[in-house]
């Protein structure tokens, strides 16, 4: 490899946040301040490093998440810019999987938005711990501490003020450093690469308030000093210099002083006894509070105006674990469930997780990989023991978004690709051969949406098969299948702007001319009442019979528990070999329901009773057996439709929102709630996808273009009876 560092140098960090928020910005800068890009790429200019897709460079956001490595300040980083659209959301939660660390992004005007609060809740999922960095402290309504109180009265964490803006909006001109107590100038000219750094220990004197001309003047010489153009700053700086900004140094350092000593007895005694804290004895407290999510350190900045992004890195450094500070591995030996743990050592057994694939113009599939222990070389072969399949390591890669570096070797901490791995898919474990480990899986999330695509010619045909296949690999929300009656092929996937990602990647990457009907909804089915089956399949004709008989109750599950099937047979009345068959039997034949042809969902199974024939009984008559009895007691056991319900959050100033509530409750919308923001209203409601396609231009209409909505999926409910007439499977298919 080109550098290698000692474990406790890495950190494996992913930049999440809502869309919008800066977190490619942020990342641009990141890679530009180290040193890993010489220019800085802008995403409004669709020149952003990381966002390498065509697709990503047209609409100014991120698609996919892209890896690269820089180092600061001796440590290597390992980063991961992830998208902030919802439809996306399945690339946040593969890469918080496999990062040790994250930075939060928010907007400083918007505060804790819808997607903040879905990829928060994924990071506590997987006990990932965080810094937050308020973003866009140059903009018109800038808030800080506006966002401060979100992060503790949304997310529910306890947030540490350890910077504090210095001005906002246009006057927004660095930062206070409440660990070092220093304040941080940035310089225009540079591109905010050179900053002047005064001390401001002083601040918290008796009589701090009536010294600001001499404090005025210290940043002065600093300024001048260090080759700064103060007099471009002059008014700013003197504005923002208030005694306001004094009074909120020396109350939030007290509050930062009494939150981190909590965290180590010696330093509160220390405290206590009115000994002075040393700089390093805060880092230390705040890092071990971070590590064990007692609370969230908050920095601020603009990466847009280039100010507080390399404080931001110094804090990552500082206050986000190394491979060694997080937990060892856990996973279990295959075929047992024996648990085992695997350390972040070199010397280890290998172990690893494929997190993503990816297809390269040049190289072919990608597979990232998390190595988390262990040495992995060019040449080795490894067991997929999800697969029960052995890989041969051919190419390794570096990746810097969609470039290459080859390497030989990657150690314990280490993110990379690898090339042309035959078996592996996103989820899988990669491991030493002797030393066999199935790490914890990815869940993945059920499609929402669908829409029907038909290919116009058969080299069309032909080419869609391939493409869907690739990019199925790639991405495993997405999910297609072919209508046997129509011959359509319908591809299902996260939201509206998802599937128009992947029609559209069809077209370019894979050169699939198809057209596209309108998006469909995936509804569901259920039941609603319990019932009891006793149903035999027999069939004799000439030569061997087909005989089964099952005994089933069919009973209603709560929301969201799926398909479960029970065995509670006793003294053999059905040998065991055939109990799987039944339950095959059932599952196949809820794929299409029984009233509609919708999955069925949300139901239990439990086999009770039944008997078979020495000649004439095997797994396939039992499986029809199975397949039958479903479909006779779902259609007596007051079979539903059910739809998706999505959380949908509207940003509208307050003169449209006597519309907007009105459209919303023309759209079968409950309105949840609503709240200030800024000059504008937030109004949360529940509202069925159906009634959502096509609503951003209605929202743009009705508050010309002022109006903003975000949506995600919140839960599967009951369709009204009037409403169920209208949803045949003739119509849903698009036909």
């Amino acid at each position: 490899m080109s550098e290698t560092h000692p474990l406790n140098l890495y950190r494996n960090i992913g930049i999440i946040a809502h869309i919008d928020a800066g977190k490619t910005t942020t990342t641009e800068r990141i890679l530009y301040y180290t040193g890993r890009s010489h220019k800085i790429g802008e995403v409004h200019e669709g020149l952003a490093t990381m966002d390498w897709m065509e697709q990503e460079q047209e609409r100014g956001i991120t698609i996919t998440s892209a890896a690269t490595t820089c180092f600061w300040n001796g440590h290597r980083i390992n980063l991961i810019d992830t998208p902030g659209h919802v439809d996306f959301t399945i690339e946040v939660e593969r890469s918080l999987r496999v990062l040790d660390g994250a930075v939060a992004v928010f907007d400083s005007v918007a505060g804790i938005e819808p997607q903040s609060e879905t990829v928060w809740r994924q990071a506590n999922k997987y006990k990932v711990p965080r810094i937050c960095f308020v973003n866009k402290m140059d903009r018109l309504g800038a808030d800080f501490f506006r966002c401060v109180h979100m992060i503790q009265e949304r997310l529910g964490s306890k947030p540490i003020v350890v910077q504090l803006p210095i001005g906002k909006e246009g006057a927004f001109m660095g930062i206070i450093d409440l660990v070092a107590l220093k304040a941080i100038y940035w310089h225009i000219e540079s591109l905010g690469a050179t900053f002047s750094i005064c001390d401001i220990s002083h601040w918290l004197s008796s009589d701090a308030l009536e010294r600001t001309d001499e404090f005025l003047k210290e940043i002065q010489d600093q300024i001048v000093k260090d080759g700064g153009n103060f007099d471009a700053l002059r008014l700013h700086i003197k504005n923002t210099l208030t005694l306001e900004l004094i009074r909120s140094v020396q109350t939030y350092r007290g509050a930062l002083l009494e939150a981190v000593v909590e965290q180590d007895d010696g330093i509160l005694e220390k405290f206590l006894e009115g000994k002075a804290l040393t700089e390093q004895d805060i880092k230390r407290c705040l890092r071990k509070g971070s590590l064990a999510f007692s609370f969230v350190p908050v920095l601020c900045g603009s990466a847009f105006k280039n100010k507080g992004v390399q404080t931001l890195l110094d804090a990552i450094l500082d206050y986000l674990p190394s491979p060694l500070d997080i937990p060892d591995v856990e996973g279990v030996i295959p075929d047992t469930e024996t648990v085992v743990y695997r350390k972040p050592d070199f010397g280890a057994p290998l172990s690893g997780l494929a997190f993503k694939i990816a297809t390269d113009p040049f190289v072919g599939s990608l597979t990232y990989f998390r190595v988390y222990s262990g040495k992995l070389e060019t040449g080795m072969t490894l067991l997929n023991t999800i697969k029960g399949k052995k890989e041969r390591i051919g190419r390794m890669l570096l990746m810097h978004a969609n470039s290459r570096e080859d390497i030989k070797e990657a150690r314990a901490g280490d993110i990379v690709a690898l090339a042309g791995l035959k078996e592996t898919t996103t989820g899988d474990t990669l491991c030493a051969i002797n030393d066999p480990i199935i790490l914890e899986r990815m869940e993945f999330p059920d499609s929402v949406i669908s829409v029907a695509v038909e290919p116009k010619t058969k080299s069309d045909q032909e080419k869609m098969g391939l493409a869907l296949s690739k990019l199925a690999s790639e991405d495993p929300s997405l999910r297609f299948s072919s209508d046997q009656e129509t011959g359509q092929t319908l591809i299902a996937g996260m939201g509206e702007l998802h599937l128009e990602i992947i029609v559209d990647r069809m077209k370019r990457e894979f050169k699939v001319d198809a057209t596209v009907g309108a998006p469909q909804v995936a509804y569901r089915e259920t039941i609603s009442k319990t019932y009891e089956i006793d149903y035999t399949h027999k069939k004799q004709t000439g030569g061997a019979g087909q005989f089964a008989r099952v005994k089933i109750i069919f009973s209603p599950l709560e929301p969201g528990a799926g398909f479960v099937f029970e065995n509670k047979i006793i003294g053999g009345a059905i040998p065991k070999e055939y109990i799987p068959s039944v339950e095959k039997g059932i599952n196949n034949a809820r794929q299409t329901g029984v009233s509609f042809g919708f999955p069925t969902v949300d139901f239990k199974a439990t086999l009770i009773d039944g008997s078979y024939h020495d000649v004439d009984s095997n797994t396939l008559t039992f499986e029809i057996a199975g397949r039958a009895a479903f479909r006779e007691a779902a259609a007596k056991a007051g079979p539903k439709v059910l739809e998706p319900v999505m959380k949908v959050d509207v940003v509208t100033p307050e003169t449209y929102m006597g519309d907007v509530m009105g459209d919303l409750n023309s759209r079968r919308g409950q309105v949840q709630g609503m709240e200030d923001q800024g000059n504008a209203k937030t109004i949360s409601a529940q509202v069925p996808l159906s009634e959502l396609f096509g609503y951003v231009n209605t929202l743009r209409s009705m508050s010309q273009g002022r109006a903003t909505y975000s949506m995600e999926f919140s839960h599967y409910a009951l369709v009204p009876e009037a409403m169920c007439v209208k949803i045949k499977k003739k119509e849903w298919k698009g036909g």
